[in-house]
């Protein structure tokens, strides 16, 4: 790879990993915050599920934008968005002030600054038989924010409180505009010269881009087992900590259960990463989403201790976000590059709405019953279904016609 390609990777890689551990971190705050401010949890929950909610429904704008004008300038607008929305929940009051901050202007503000934006200025950056690798590096990256991030916000809320917390992670988001200065340019630019040779026949923008990809059916597959990716990890990261902590288990070992995780990812998704270089990305996708089953199904029937819930959390964090570099490798490998993060988007907003209903749901149910359990279930038949999903998708690439000579 060229030597301008190693420093997109690493500072996307960067970028990714304050983005995402800030928001691998909210469920830490689910709690604290609800008792600090007399709510039930379902309110702080409801905040967050519509913050994943913003963020999907954002998404392909915030895309298609980056292919447009530039992915610097959208990361910025994403960046200072995330210092507005940590700035009102350090002042938080009300449950307002939580729905305004975590919801609103941070649902908007995810769109600007984590995968799909910047996913798609890795994958214009390296060549085809590169770029499963690369989107794999930038996407263990992201959750290195669980081994680095997440348990910092452990110690911030434990010795300094969750206002202190919020306040030091709008520190840590500002850092992203400059390194949005090596994240800059469009769909017609970013391509460098390791993707030199590799260029398709181009579509005249990005509706029509939109429009092709509507009517293939693997992208339909591919968002719908996108929701599913987006509900069981979303449920693990906001309502686990909360489940350890209502089981009576010790307060260290939620954010330690999140980094430890985040430690097996980095393994799992650069190991993903470079198996989707060599081998069927749907396939593999079957087979992450029928493991993730399977791991659920025997978290549950074992008796829940501390080295159970450190054991699922090794094992859940070898296939946690594996399905990030081969779905948005399976768009870029169907599709190409070009529209990447706008395509790549759409698909994201099939994870967020999964995302909204399980953080939603998880909740309410729990609220009601004082229990998980129908939320683990349902993300048993999920991973299921998903496994299945994707075994019909067609993925060779499209053909299109070269434009005819003038």
């Amino acid at each position: 790879m060229s030597r301008k390609a190693y420093i997109i990777i690493g500072f996307a890689s960067a970028a990714l990993l304050i983005s995402m551990g800030m928001r691998y971190s909210f469920g830490l705050y689910l709690a604290p915050v609800s008792a600090a401010l007399a709510l039930d949890v379902q309110v702080f929950s409801l905040a967050i599920a519509f913050q994943n909610l913003l963020w999907g429904l954002s998404q392909p704008f915030a895309g298609a934008i980056a292919d447009k004008y530039g992915s610097g300038r959208v990361i910025v607008g994403g960046a200072l968005l995330h210092v507005a929305g940590l700035l009102v929940l350090a002042n938080a009051d009300s449950a307002w002030d939580l729905h305004s901050g975590a919801g609103i202007i941070l649902g908007i503000a995810g769109s600007g600054c984590t995968f799909a934006v910047i996913l798609g200025v890795v994958g214009r950056a390296v060549a085809p038989e590169r770029r499963s690798l690369a989107l794999g590096v930038a996407a263990a990256a992201g959750t290195m924010g669980q081994v680095v991030v997440v348990p910092f916000n452990q110690v911030l809320i434990n010795d300094y409180g969750w206002q202190a917390g919020f306040l030091v992670m709008a520190i840590l988001m500002a850092a992203l505009v400059p390194m949005a200065a090596a994240l800059t340019g469009n769909a017609e630019t970013e391509l460098n010269e390791d993707a030199a040779g590799t260029a398709e026949p181009v579509i005249s923008g990005v509706g029509e881009a939109i429009l092709e990809a509507r009517s293939h059916g693997g992208f339909l597959l591919l968002t719908a087992g996108f929701f599913v990716c987006g509900f069981q990890i979303m449920f693990i990261i906001a309502h686990f900590p909360n489940f350890l902590t209502s089981a009576g288990l010790p307060g260290w070992l939620p954010g330690t259960a999140i980094a430890v995780i985040g430690v097996a990812n980095v393994v799992g998704t650069m190991a993903t990463g470079w198996l989707g270089g060599r081998y069927s990305k749907k396939y593999l996708l079957s087979a992450l989403y029928a493991l993730r089953a399977i791991v659920f199904a025997v978290f549950l029937a074992v008796p829940l201790s501390e080295a159970s819930v450190l054991v699922f959390s090794g094992a859940i964090g070898l296939i946690w976000l594996g399905t990030i570099p081969l779905t948005s490798g399976l768009v870029g490998q169907i599709f190409g590059v070009r529209y990447m993060a706008t395509l790549f988007g759409i698909v994201f907003l099939g994870h967020q709405l999964g995302s909204f209903l399980a953080v939603w749901l998880g909740g309410v149910i729990f609220d009601a019953t004082g229990s998980y359990d129908l939320i683990w279930q349902t993300s048993i038949g999920l991973g299921i279904l998903a496994a299945l999903l994707h075994l019909p998708i067609a993925d060779t690439p499209i053909e299109r016609q070269a434009p005819a000579p003038a």
